[in-house]
């Protein structure tokens, strides 16, 4: 709630909808352009730019802000209980509990988990609602490292 991630998460998947939106009507305008006199079609390479890698840009920027504000509310937690390196060492246990019993689910639950069971190669990572808890631990230990200076 102090960190407004739903608003910034709800700003997000509306700005992900309208630039799926534009370019679906982008799409309809290459489809459909051309000549009256020829009656040739549109640009079929801009057609299939504005139906797949709109769509897909926009997916990859909303889960890009997932990520960060992940981040931030690690750092928003490490802050309020002043103990980075105890919120690092949870994540650490939940992490090995993860791989130790492997979670049998539908990744579309991934959102709704503190770490990820799912395995994570780049392209996968691109598409992910949570950075890595590699990444996270270290993040929590660079401000364990502010907190002591």
């Amino acid at each position: 709630m102090r960190n407004r991630d739903t608003l910034t998460q709800a700003v997000a998947a509306t700005v992900a909808g309208a630039i799926s939106y534009l370019a679906r009507m982008l799409s309809y305008g290459f489809l459909f352009a051309g000549n009256s006199r020829h009656r040739q079609g549109g640009n079929p390479i801009g057609l299939l730019l504005t139906i797949f890698l709109a769509p897909l840009a926009a997916t990859v920027i909303q889960m890009a802000i997932s990520r960060t504000r992940e981040f931030e509310a690690d750092a928003g937690s490490a802050r309020l209980t002043e103990n980075p390196e105890a919120l690092a060492r949870a994540l650490t246990r939940l992490e090995l509990i993860g791989r130790q019993m492997p979670l049998n689910a539908n990744p579309a639950f991934e959102p709704l988990l503190i770490s990820s069971p799912f395995s994570r190669q780049f392209l996968a990572n691109l598409f992910a609602t949570h950075p890595s808890t590699e990444a996270r631990i270290e993040n929590l230990r660079r401000i364990q490292q502010e907190l002591l200076t």
